[in-house]
């Protein structure tokens, strides 16, 4: 074995051992992945970049662009309310309909975009028919993880193994190709929820009735933060008269923050949400607060503000342009690690932060609490910001909404629109009338140029670090079959496993690319085995198709653990899950793929 193949084993074993630990950042891994091979001269330095100009990175930015104008048109989520519509009461009929729609829809958009929009749908549906939440998500989850076996563009994987197969030679799959495989697993894995895995769920079937119509002070009281919510109006004679915010030094000198200010202007009142550093006090501005009982009194005393109790009517007014959200910290958002004054939500997002709970547990000192996946915040802003953070998906998942967002009607006109595209770009794929990866980009342009949402939105939507670690990863495949290491690992299998057909050698491939997804990405999984599963089938002289499927397949199977994918993960804090729930659950949900893999796959692609 030559120095090139051992170099690069160990630095699949190496990036292998970062991506497990979750200390190093995925897209930093891979770029180190770059230069090691460029730097090594494994790889030329073209070849080690070439990642960046592959197809799949182009059709993934695309797809993510198609996906937010979706989300920014109120699809999915007005999707999501039709199934709250139509799914009654019984825990059953719920657990299917949201694993179909959750399924089909995840087809065509990101499976993560489709969890972080059902949360809050899954939680209502909850609240309105007192069904344990715990007992929905995780089968919503699992249906969104197998959305992507159901068409070519519903993973990364999928369209890594079709592009390694074009780049051995072979045609590539089609846009439909993956749909009998994937329908059947979606099929087995919805009765198995319903027969039996439900009842393999955590909680009771039914819960304590809980309050449905959650308003600003439900949300407060939740956080811990009604008992410091104030208001006070400004008078002339106050110095705070004339200041900006930056001036006033309220958080400094008095440990508070201003959380909104009241100005009358003609006949009504002007409400400015979290106002920036710069906003400046007038005269007669009645500013809303958070502060502790010694710091009001302090404030009153020392700055010669007057007290104005908070009453409904106040609420009121307000609600016409204030929102209030609890908000999820995803897995993969670039917050996390800081504290909230790191984070800067407020000059991000136009978002003030109220309040964090951790673990279940509201904290005290939240604004130098670094925050971590799972964390849910308590934030206040205008409702378009508000409605904006619902489609940062790759940061944030909003879970409640307020009673008093019903006042507000969000702009839906272009949904039927962003139908259209989507339509339009399945039919180019279905019909291969332009390249897939052509199809995406004319759907994606056509986002824009409709206005379904701006092309910053489109550049905002797009997860970069994301496409750095699939263009970082994908050289691996290159220095594996220029170094003879697919050569060699599948000498291995075959020895191994040859002498008992292609089922079993299917079977291995399976167990070893499902092995590899629940601690390395599903990408980085499906670069690693798509060039062995094709060299396996080369040497048994078999059709490589059923093998690169089985591969594609096993890598969307990580069901069994909550860190292998955001797709999982989002559902922990919501649900209130453990650990050993999703090896309880999942680990049925592993071997059922595998079993509907087996028996599909060589009727599609015979050997």
């Amino acid at each position: 074995m030559s120095w090139e193949i051992t170099f690069v084993f160990a630095l699949i074993g190496i990036a292998s051992i970062l991506f497990a630990s979750g200390r190093v950042r995925l897209d930093i891994v891979a770029l180190l992945v770059v230069l090691a091979l460029a730097l090594s001269g494994v790889l030329t330095v073209r070849e080690a970049l070439a990642g960046f100009g592959d197809p799949v990175v182009i059709l993934v930015a695309g797809l993510l662009v198609l996906g937010e104008a979706l989300t920014r048109t109120g699809v999915a989520y007005s999707i999501g309310q039709w199934v709250t519509r139509v799914g009654g009461d019984g825990e059953t009929r719920l657990i299917v309909l949201l694993m179909i729609v959750a399924g089909v829809l995840g087809s065509v958009m990101s499976s993560t975009a489709i969890v972080a929009v059902f949360i809050p749908v899954v939680l209502n549906i909850a609240s309105k028919t007192n069904l344990n939440p715990s007992r929905l998500l995780i089968p919503m989850s699992y249906a969104a993880l197998i959305s992507g076996m159901l068409t070519l563009i519903a993973t990364t994987p999928n369209l890594v193994v079709s592009e390694e197969l074009s780049n051995a030679g072979y045609k590539s799959f089609s846009f439909f190709s993956f749909t009998p495989i994937g329908l059947g697993v979606l099929i087995a894995a919805v009765a198995f929820m319903a027969l039996i895995g439900r009842h393999l769920l955590p909680g009771e079937r039914v819960v304590a009735p809980q309050n449905q119509a959650r308003g600003f002070r439900d949300l407060m009281a939740e956080y811990g933060v009604d008992s410091l919510a104030r208001q006070f109006r400004v008078p002339s004679s106050s110095p705070l008269a004339g200041k900006s915010l930056t001036q006033a030094e309220l958080g400094t000198r008095f440990g508070t923050w201003v959380a909104l200010v009241e100005r009358q202007e003609g006949r009504g009142g002007v409400v400015t949400p979290a106002p920036g550093r710069e906003f400046e006090i007038h005269p007669g501005d009645l500013i809303a607060l958070m502060a502790s009982d010694d710091a009001a009194h302090r404030l009153a005393s020392e700055l010669g503000i007057e007290p104005v109790a908070i009453e409904d009517a106040h609420l009121d007014r307000w609600a016409r342009d204030v929102g209030l959200a609890t908000v999820l910290i995803h897995p993969e958002s670039g917050i996390t690690g800081r504290t909230v004054r790191e984070a800067e939500l407020r000059s991000r997002y136009g978002t003030l932060v109220l309040g964090v709970r951790h673990k279940g547990e509201v904290l005290g000192d939240f604004l130098n609490h670094p925050l971590e996946s799972g964390d849910a915040m308590l934030v206040l802003g205008s409702w378009q910001h508000i409605g904006d953070l619902q489609t940062q998906t790759h940061d944030f998942v909003v879970l409640t909404l307020p009673i008093e967002m019903e006042q507000v009607a969000p702009a839906r006109k272009r949904a039927p629109v962003a139908l259209a595209i989507l339509a339009g770009m399945v039919l180019l794929s279905a019909l291969e009338i332009v390249p897939v990866v052509v199809a995406v980009l004319i759907a994606a342009l056509a986002t824009v140029f409709t206005r379904c949402l701006t092309m910053d939105d489109a550049y905002r939507a797009i997860h970069w670090s994301s496409l750095v670690l699939i263009a970082g990863m994908l050289p691996i495949a290159g220095a594996l079959k220029k170094t003879g290491g697919v050569d060699l690992l599948v000498e291995g299998l075959n020895t191994s496993m040859g002498d008992y057909g292609p089922y079993a050698m299917m079977t291995a491939l399976f167990f070893i690319s499902a092995g590899l997804g629940l601690f390395l990405s599903n990408t980085a999984t499906a670069v690693l085995m798509a060039p062995i599963a094709i060299g396996a089938a080369q040497a048994m002289g078999v059709s490589p198709y059923a093998f690169a499927m089985t591969v594609a397949i096993a890598a969307s199977a990580a069901f069994a653990t909550p860190v292998s994918t955001p797709v999982v993960t989002l559902v922990v804090e919501p649900g209130h899950y453990r650990f050993m729930d999703f090896v309880k659950v999942g680990s049925p949900m592993v071997l059922i793929t595998w079993v509907v893999t087996m028996l599909l796959t060589p009727l599609v692609f015979p050997y």
